[in-house]
């Protein structure tokens, strides 16, 4: 009853900031990191508390724990399914219209909404021990809504194959079928990250913000659309003063001072 209640005292998430970097570590390693209501309330508070932070310059969401995340908490989900996922959906998209760039460094097991969570993050990197699973037919159901951001990071098939076996599946195959950018060493996982989240993090924020939000916009449209929009994004980034710059550091032969405009 002790460690209960000590487990119910613990923060939902750890937050460490590493220069522009702001690690956020899901804190619930005793429930498997589960998505409960509050985790996934906290979660999108602590990355919008970021995207308004100038200093911040890329998220990185890791967990604390042998698993990343076992998805949604499912007494929760007999009581109150529709609002948890409603409030699930909402962080995703949290993820992918953020101003920052998002990475998820996956050290352990992600299943079903943990393993919608990083596809939902705009890079992702994983131990050689990490594992991922939509297990929702093995329990009578499907996994639909992890599927949405699953679906759209990986091939059909791939996806397809997640949902429809229910199987545990390698970090070498999620990087084989495009759900992870990088496949590093246990001991080396979050030296590896860090790594490419502060090489991220040194580039213009403004630069940044405005690509990223383009790349979304105009992934799903036909291709002709796609290039009129990107053109206008293109001479919008460009005129930054930011760009500019950047560009006269280029020619002087120095690192650019951004201003974030």
């Amino acid at each position: 009853m002790e460690n209960s209640a000590k487990e119910n005292q613990e923060p939902y998430l750890q937050v460490e900031n590493s220069g522009r970097v702001q690690w956020l570590f899901l804190n619930r390693a005793k429930t498997r990191n589960t998505l409960s209501l509050e985790m996934i309330r906290t979660l999108k508070n602590a990355l919008e508390a970021a995207y308004n932070d100038s200093a911040i310059g890329v998220v990185v969401i890791a967990a604390h724990g042998p698993v990343f995340s076992a998805g949604h908490d499912l007494h929760e989900m007999q009581s109150q399914q529709r609002e948890v996922l409603i409030h699930c959906a909402d962080m995703m998209m949290s993820i992918v219209h953020g101003a920052k760039p998002v990475i998820a460094c996956v050290a352990g097991i992600a299943t079903a909404g943990g393993c919608q969570l990083v596809s939902s993050c705009d890079l992702a990197i994983a131990s050689e021990e990490a594992q991922f699973c939509t297990p929702g037919v093995n329990n009578g159901g499907f996994c639909t809504t992890p599927l949405v951001g699953i679906g759209r990071k990986v091939q059909r098939k791939h996806a397809m194959e997640l949902a429809l076996t229910g199987d545990m599946f390698s970090a070498q195959d999620a990087w084989r079928f495009g759900l992870v950018n990088r496949v590093i060493a246990p001991d080396l996982l979050v030296i590896e990250t860090e790594k490419l989240a502060q090489k991220i993090a040194s580039k213009s924020n403004v630069a940044i913000e405005l690509g990223k939000k383009a790349f979304y916009q105009q992934v799903d449209m036909p291709i002709e659309e796609a290039y009129v929009f990107a053109t206008e994004k293109m001479i919008e980034a460009h005129n930054t003063e930011d760009s500019a710059e950047g560009i006269k550091a280029f020619f002087e032969k120095r690192k650019p001072h951004w201003s974030g405009r």
